[in-house]
């Protein structure tokens, strides 16, 4: 298994990052990790449900890509069909790393992006950043307040009973069956039956628009399965 090291301006000065979309990069991904101030960009293309942790009343957020292990039906022959990509895909092979209280950028020099022929340069020839890295910077300092936040958004779905797991039984024109299991939707009537004090008391705080947003994404799950019928249908013929 590669492990990531702390990015440095002399040592990966020639490194670069091919940033094509592919399933030979690491793209076949059936899900990732959003956060709730991504939400609005993300459903509108993507379905969010939640996925317990190990934590005990932990659960995480995910953008669903497909139905299945290493399915990700935005994949096509030009890259990604989405007008948006989650940061936490987009970051890749990037991620942040931790010196005391100072954060540092952190890259995987095994990944498949990673390349010294092709791809877009870290470096400036003569020093300093280039405008992807700093794109980069930008990514990945947003990915990571935003994931700061979600623990006190879950605590306000727990609180509030406001997570029910469910099974999607999913059947296809060509009559093959998937039945998608194990995740967590937000309970709109719950949500709505809501007395109006805690209501505003989650706009206060920021999580009401996020768990709206995560109650409209659910529309894309129609979306979701016209891709899988559209790719099946390609296969087929």
């Amino acid at each position: 298994m590669s492990q990531s090291v702390l990015l440095h301006n002399l040592e990966h000065k020639d490194l670069r990052v091919i940033t094509e979309r592919g399933a030979a990069y690491g793209d076949d991904l059936m899900f990732t990790l959003t956060f709730p101030q991504e939400f609005r960009h993300v459903q509108a293309h993507y379905p969010i449900v939640f996925r317990r942790t190990d934590d005990a009343d932990g659960y995480e957020a995910l953008a669903l890509f497909g139905f299945e292990t290493g399915e990700n039906l935005f994949l096509g022959p030009q890259g990604w069909d989405a007008h948006y990509i989650p940061l936490n895909v987009e970051r890749r092979p990037f991620l942040i790393g931790r010196h005391g209280d100072e954060l540092n950028v952190h890259i995987d020099p095994e990944h498949p992006r990673v390349s010294r022929t092709e791809g877009e340069a870290l470096f400036l020839p003569y020093g300093g950043t280039s405008p992807y890295l700093e794109r980069i910077h930008s990514v990945l300092l947003t990915l990571h307040q935003g994931l700061q936040t979600m623990p006190a958004f879950v605590a306000a779905l727990v609180e509030h009973e406001l997570l029910e797991s469910f099974v999607a039984d999913i059947e296809l024109e060509s009559g093959a069956q998937h039945r998608l299991m194990g995740f967590y939707t937000i309970n709109e009537e719950r949500l709505r039956a809501l007395p109006g004090p805690v209501l505003e008391r989650l706009s206060r705080d920021g999580h009401l628009e996020a768990m709206y947003m995560a109650v409209a994404s659910l529309s894309q799950f129609r979306a979701l399965i016209a891709r899988r019928e559209a790719r099946d249908g390609r296969q087929a013929a």
